[in-house]
Order: C-alpha cells, then structure tokens, then sequence
C-alpha cells in the first residue's frame, strides 16, 4: 500500500502546498523539537561526573538510556492509537510540559536508581512528542512539501545536541551536573505554553478514507514495503548514530586526551556547524532530486549512511590528529539524510494512519536501533577499550545503507495538492 494509493485526493488547497497555520506551527514543533533533543543529550555531555559520584561502570552507565527507551517504545503502540483517534495538540502540550517537569526531577536525583526512574519518565514525553509532532505537520503540508518541512524540523535534532553537548557540560563543570537538567526544563515549559497559546489544530487529510484505512489497520504497515524499508534502514543508522552520540564526549576525553567540560565545547561546534549543514543539503538534494524521481527519498539516505563509514572509521582508529576532523565530516554526511527518510515514512502511509506509522517508525529505531547500541558499546568497552565499542556501529552504517537502496524499488509517487483544512 503506498500513499499515492491508499489517500484519495480530496478539494487541493491554494498557498505553496499548505493550509493555514501551517508555518506557525513548524516554528513552534520545531523549537519544541529542539528542546525535546536539548534534553536528550544532557546526560551524554556530563555522564563522566555521573559515572564518578555513582562508581558505576561504562556498561551501567549505558544502560540508562536502556530504561529510557523501554518507556520510550513501550508507551509508543498506545500514543500512535491516540493520535489517529484524537487531537494531537492538547497531548503534544501536555508532552511539552511533563518534559519540563522531569528535568526540573533531576535536581532531587541522588541515587542510580533514582536516575533510571527519571529518565525512563521522560521517555515517556519524548515519545509522546515524536509521535504527534511530525504527523500533524503532514496534514498542513503536501506530500511532495514533507521533505523540506520536516528538514526544517529535523534540524533541531543537531542544533539541539549541540547546545546540549557544550552548554550542559559547561553548566555542570560550573554548577554540578544536576543544574544542567535543570537549565533545559524552563525553555520546554515556556514552548509547550506557546503552542497552547498559538497553534492550530489542522483538520485530517483524507478523511473520506479513514473506515477503509481502519478497516485494514495498522497491520497493514508490516506489508508495505516503502515504509518498511524507511524505518528499518533509519534503524540501522539509529544503531549507530545512537550509540556514537552517547559515547563520544567520554571517547574525546579518554582518547583524545580532552577535558570535560572541553569535550563538549567540541561536540557542540561540530554538531551545529556539520550537523544541521548536514540536514539542509540533504533535505535540498532530496527535494531537487526528486522533482525526477520519488527514489530520491530513499536514495539520499542511502548515500549518507555509504558515506560515513570511511571518516568514521578514521576517527575511531585514526592517529589523534584527525580525531575531530574526520568526526566533523562523519557527522555532516550521516545528517544528509535525516529529513528525506521521515518525508519517505510518512509518504509511504495512509493518511489516517500517520500517527501510528511514526510510533512504528519510533519502536523500530529503538528495539532494533539506540536502544541497546550504548549498552553493547559500554560493554565491549569494559572487555577491550571504547574504540572496538565504537568500531561495531560502522556495521549498521553499511546494513543501512543497503536496506535504503532496497527500498528505492517501493517509492510512492509524490504529489502536490494539500488535502483537508485547519479544524
């Protein structure tokens, strides 16, 4: 089933592809977005003090973002259910501000126990938010619009990380590593009143399908090749990205002989710079790309993951010296794709099941991606050292890669006209 089929074309809307509200609310999905991956990479940036109050070892250390994730995929088959059958924004609210809460948590967190709890919680917001966020976009803008749309909102993710990765070690090497938690809640909580404030709710598009759509289910996902092949190949690149994130301001502190708080101020610069460089020329080569051909969507994320082997590879087991510019680069090519595979998993989906297709896209980049890849990392470090850890993550790059050439066979066609109406 793929979305040229399975969402008839109802009354197409005037303005560029998109209905009313609809750039309002990418501002404030997208500043929600980037506090949402702000609070994500807190813990990476100054899990070095942590590991030294609690005396834990790399492969508990790792497991942290373990809880994270079971809360984050076990609450996603529910918030998908929800979000085809409800309006997203109240809950995409009540996300924002349940965020904010557990950060502001973190300050009364004085045991490894307690950290797990926590951080299995804000699982739960996370996920909540990455569900409905990115399906309501689908229903301001068109088809062939979702891939520069969701860029934009994907460039949160590096600039998010970045902020994360030096401002939360530079709070914690001044203030304690708590305080940096607790710095990120006060942004969520002002963006998660705004979009109370300020944003529409968008009507659903293709509504005339949605018996049909609930008829057929959500079991019709695992028989559609173009989504599968989305979210498995994302996956794959997940296992990695997840895992290399987590491990690398330990690895530059470790290996390259950096700082703390000095880690982070390099993690930061080169996450803004290369990151979202990374994301705005993919999403464009995608975009321009697949004016010719709807293969583009899964051809560029096919390309990123080929491509970030090599300098990855250099950087883990290069000599010092080209630690940080081939990390640079690892990061710029591995962002290419970030914005045209979310534009392929939506598109690849029925209207009425975009919800639930993006918490089966969350469930699978987790069980089959980051949740276990910091553990496994942490592990193989305990047993070796921390550059074999980071060494088994190019694997998933190259089994990505493939899966994302395997799926430019199952391309839906794009097309330009929005369907539905602000409620």
């Amino acid at each position: 089933m793929t979305a040229a089929t399975a969402t008839p074309m109802q009354a197409t809307r005037p303005g560029g592809g998109a209905v009313k509200g609809a750039t309002v609310a990418l501002v404030l999905l997208t500043a929600m977005n980037f506090v949402n991956y702000l609070d994500r990479y807190i813990l990476p940036a100054v899990q070095e003090q942590v590991k030294g109050e609690f005396h834990l070892s790399d492969a508990q250390i790792g497991t942290l973002t373990f809880w994270f994730m079971v809360a984050y995929v076990g609450v996603s088959p529910l918030t998908g259910w929800l979000g085809d059958h409800f309006r997203r924004k109240p809950m995409i609210v009540i996300a924002a501000l349940a965020i904010a809460a557990m950060n502001f948590f973190t300050a009364s967190v004085h045991s490894y126990w307690s950290l797990n709890v926590r951080h299995a919680l804000l699982g739960l917001g996370e996920a909540s938010f990455g569900i409905f966020a990115p399906a309501l976009l689908a229903d301001f803008y068109a088809d062939s619009q979702r891939n520069r749309v969701l860029t934009i909102f994907n460039m949160a993710l590096p600039f998010g990380a970045a902020c994360s990765y030096e401002g939360g070690a530079w709070v914690a090497a001044h203030y304690g590593w708590r305080m940096s938690f607790v710095s990120s809640a006060i942004p969520g909580a002002l963006v998660g009143l705004a979009i109370w404030a300020f944003m529409r709710e968008p009507a659903r598009t293709g509504e005339v399908s949605k018996t049909k759509a609930d008829r057929v289910g959500a079991w019709s996902l695992l028989k559609n090749p173009a989504y599968l092949c989305a979210i498995l190949g994302y996956a794959a690149v997940t296992f990695s990205l997840g895992g290399i994130s987590w491990w690398m301001p330990s690895f530059l502190h470790r290996v390259g002989g950096y700082s703390i708080e000095s880690a982070g101020g390099v993690m930061g610069p080169i996450i803004v710079v290369a990151g979202i460089g990374g994301t705005g020329l993919g999403g464009w080569a995608a975009q321009v790309w697949s004016r010719r051909t709807a293969k583009a969507l899964y051809l560029v994320p096919a390309i990123s993951a080929a491509l970030t082997v090599p300098p990855a590879l250099l950087c883990f087991f290069g000599p010092r010296s080209v630690m940080v510019p081939s990390l640079a680069v690892s990061v710029f090519l591995v962002f290419l794709g970030t914005g045209p595979v979310n534009a392929a998993t939506l598109n690849a989906v029925p209207s009425n099941l975009r919800a639930m297709a993006m918490a089966g896209q969350l469930f699978a980049l987790h069980i089959f991606g980051d949740m276990f890849s910091p553990a496994l990392i942490g592990l193989v470090s305990d047993h070796s050292n921390l550059r074999i850890g980071l060494g088994i993550t190019l694997i998933t790059f190259v089994l990505g890669s493939a899966i994302f050439f395997f799926g430019t066979r199952y391309a839906p066609q794009l097309h330009d006209g929005v369907q539905g109406a602000p409620a």
